[in-house]
């Protein structure tokens, strides 16, 4: 089992930045793909940035050009920069991990992120 904490969120006003950070630990051998999502009041999560142990990374197209997902892998941490903030942004953010050997998805607790003036 995998446990993704993550930490960073916070308030900020538009056109700011934050960067969001996720720990793994566990059995984190088998993870193939990292990545983080969001959900907003009365929205389905989705996956907003991930990036495969192959270094492919892929960005949902409401945050291309803004956010930045990295990985420190002597970490096991990934890392979401987040620029140019805007009000629909405001969300709770969550970590992702995939299993490629086993097939399982996990999620960290979440970490809330508002864009406010």
């Amino acid at each position: 089992q995998v446990q993704l904490v993550e930490s960073g969120g916070g308030l900020v006003q538009p056109g700011g930045s934050l960067r969001l950070s996720c720990a793994a630990s566990g059995r984190v051998f088998g993870i193939n793909v990292r990545g983080w999502g969001r959900q907003a009041p009365g929205k389905q999560r989705g996956l907003v940035a991930t990036i495969t142990s192959g270094g492919n990374i892929n960005y949902a197209d409401s945050v291309k050009g803004r956010f930045t997902i990295s990985m420190d892998n002597a970490k096991n941490t990934v890392y979401l920069q987040m620029n140019s903030l805007k009000p629909e942004d405001t969300a709770v953010y969550y970590c992702y991990a995939e299993d490629g050997t086993w097939g399982t998805h996990s999620w960290g607790q979440g970490t809330q992120v508002t864009v406010s003036s």
